[in-house]
């Protein structure tokens, strides 16, 4: 099968053949993945996402280190190929969507039964393909951590991106007043579109100026959920527009700084602070991520929820994926898709 390999750390965005500075090779005869236990699944991956983890990962950056080779991917996407003795709950055929460890930039992955989700019926399934981690990681940090309600005001920081996508979608389901920070004008007419209360372009605007002015209109004393997947100045001026008691969600550092959140002002204005690593959840809290995902799946059917896909490639082409994540080019997700008329066997 058809695989892209993590030989040596190093820069995602130089092409995986060819050059002796690359991190990867595009293996195009790497071993197909077998059924090992009796409760096993191999999927024929349909779509893979790609996520900033997985940059980092490449890079060797990340807090999880696998020993090398491996093949880097995460949430994916595609259909039922072969299934073990024991399995129950899936047949060859089914559309499904899940989390891994690691592995799904690749033509098959396999994955035990009960980590997979059955796709319900209408739901697109490239686009479920960038699913589980963005939605997951937003609907544990605004539903399980920051039990975000009806008219509370959440503002999430790089809006226009994966997560950022996902924050505010949800944010709306749940009856939030909505904030989105963002950049440019294309991004900004984006996230109009998806029913933000607010939007601030940080290419023309000051944001503390922007929002102060929203809140004031609305007569709002402030912003009661800071969702943050930035860090760096935005974090450090976003906390000067927090409520009382307000809740800040840490959920990454895109800007490459990690942000520092006074403890003194923490202390005095009753905030929270919730650090949120979603894939541990995995391992601590499986039963929380298995009824975030479900209820996801229902609002994505039931029409609540829209997968924004910014970018498409091929598996040769994951270079130039990787190089819009790192460009903040995308508008959504970049994705992977296997194109089904190529051979996989």
């Amino acid at each position: 099968m058809e695989a892209l390999v993590c030989r040596k750390l190093g820069e995602p965005t130089v092409p995986p053949e060819g050059s002796d500075d690359s991190a990867r090779t595009l293996s195009r005869a790497h071993p197909i993945p077998q059924l090992n236990l009796p409760t096993s699944v191999r999927i024929r991956v349909k779509a893979t996402s790609l996520n900033f983890a997985n940059y980092l990962q490449i890079q060797g950056k990340y807090q999880e280190k696998p020993p090398l080779p491996f093949i880097p991917g995460s949430d994916y996407s595609g259909t039922v190929e072969a299934i073990g003795e024991r399995v129950s709950k899936f047949k060859v055929g089914d559309p499904v969507c899940s989390l891994a460890a690691l592995g799904s930039f690749a033509q098959f992955v396999v994955a035990d039964e009960s980590e997979l989700f059955l796709v319900p019926k209408g739901c697109d399934l490239v686009g479920v393909g960038a699913f589980p981690v963005v939605y997951g990681t937003s609907h544990v940090a605004l539903v399980h951590r920051a039990q975000l309600g009806a008219g509370q005001v959440l503002m999430v920081l790089g809006a226009a991106g994966g997560v950022g996508v996902s924050a505010v979608q949800i944010g709306k389901v749940r009856g939030a007043t909505v904030i989105a920070v963002a950049r440019g004008s294309e991004k900004v007419r984006f996230l109009k579109s998806l029913g933000v209360d607010h939007v601030v372009d940080l290419s023309n605007e000051d944001m503390t100026q922007s929002v102060k002015g929203f809140l004031k209109a609305r007569k709002l004393k402030g912003v009661d959920v800071l969702y943050d997947p930035v860090g760096g100045k935005l974090t450090k001026d976003s906390l000067k527009l927090l409520n009382w008691g307000a809740q800040i969600l840490i959920i990454g550092f895109a800007s490459g700084e990690v942000p520092v959140v006074p403890a003194n002002i923490a202390l005095v204005k009753n905030w929270t602070v919730h650090g949120l690593y979603w894939g541990s959840h995995r391992i601590h809290r499986p039963r929380v991520l298995e009824d975030s995902l479900k209820e996801l799946l229902s609002w994505l059917a039931d029409g609540l929820l829209t997968v924004k896909i910014s970018h498409t490639y091929s598996l040769p082409q994951a270079h130039l994926a990787f190089a819009a994540l790192k460009n903040r080019e995308a508008i959504g997700k970049v994705l992977i898709v296997f194109d089904e008329a190529t051979p996989k066997l």
